[in-house]
């Protein structure tokens, strides 16, 4: 009997979370921004994960005596300089655009709540010190920190993951420390510091929370940043370097032969643009969603 009584109050845990992320997915796809994104946002993450069944080509393998040729139908894309596919290198260009768009975003954001709830629940000289630090981070305009930084570190994928984390930092760290500093003074978070409960149990349980809506938000949206940051570098060769598939060492090649080979730079420029735009989108769509302001507004229209 007492076993009973212990198992059967997991199931009914369970099945409001499900719903609860039922009801938030259904109401992202009935935004025409969020199906939108979510769609391109998809496609691009299927595109870097099956790039091997959705192409028989190599994207590294050359063939000069087939090098520049217009799309056809044994290339729809047409081939670059070395006479490898464009269409092949595109769909494989997704890997690297993704792998430092998500990755760098990922760890930025988990680094930057770090600081920004130590920053807004301590205050005082800690509060002062982080801040500073991250104000010194956005002194610097982030294309030319994540230079510098690249530079300093060398090209390779993973310094211009780390390069383009230091870039997106302070953005998590300031907004996290705004909501921490808002959430912290609400009465719920009061009444539990006076029933005893300590920093700790404060912050995992009654501030975190509610600080998570708008990193969420500034995530999706950091992420299409962190791609556009990526293709820069790799556009002026410092990022992602060959024979790796990039799409912006891909435009920069490209750039050369746009009056006799345009789809060399037509191609990884769509790539490129269609990603940023379904990030975009599904991070307006989030903010929507998550800010309980814009959903009254839109309730009473």
């Amino acid at each position: 009997m007492q076993a009973e009584s212990v198992q059967h109050p997991a199931q009914p845990v369970l099945q409001p979370r499900r719903a609860a992320r039922g009801a938030l997915l259904r109401e992202l796809l009935r935004q025409p921004a969020g199906l939108v994104g979510t769609i391109v946002v998809a496609l691009v993450v299927l595109c870097a994960i099956f790039a091997p069944l959705l192409t028989s080509y190599d994207p590294a393998a050359q063939s000069l005596l087939d090098a520049l040729l217009p799309p056809s139908r044994e290339h729809l894309l047409g081939t670059d300089e070395f006479g490898r596919d464009v269409l092949s290198r595109v769909i494989y260009g997704a890997r690297a655009s993704l792998a430092v768009g998500l990755i760098s975003v990922v760890a930025s954001s988990i680094l930057g709540t770090l600081i920004g709830l130590v920053a807004g629940y301590r205050g005082g000289r800690v509060d002062e010190v982080l801040m500073r630090i991250m104000d010194a981070l956005l002194s610097f305009p982030a294309l030319m920190l994540a230079l510098v930084i690249n530079t300093i570190l060398g090209t390779s994928l993973g310094n211009a993951i780390i390069a383009i984390a230091l870039v997106t930092l302070p953005g998590f760290a300031r907004l996290a420390r705004g909501s921490t500093l808002e959430t912290r003074a609400r009465e719920y978070v009061l009444a539990a510091r006076t029933v005893g409960a300590g920093d700790r149990r404060l912050v995992g349980f009654h501030i975190l929370p509610n600080v998570l809506a708008p990193l969420i938000v500034n995530a999706s949206n950091q992420i299409s940043a962190a791609i556009v940051t990526e293709g820069s570098l790799s556009f002026l060769g410092l990022g992602v370097q060959p024979p790796t598939p990039s799409w912006g060492s891909m435009l920069r090649t490209g750039y050369g032969y746009m009056d006799t080979s345009p789809w060399l730079a037509t191609a990884p420029g769509l790539a490129l643009m269609l990603t940023v735009l379904g990030f975009n989108f599904l991070g307006d769509a989030l903010q929507d969603m998550l800010n309980p302001r814009l959903r009254r507004r839109r309730a009473t229209r």
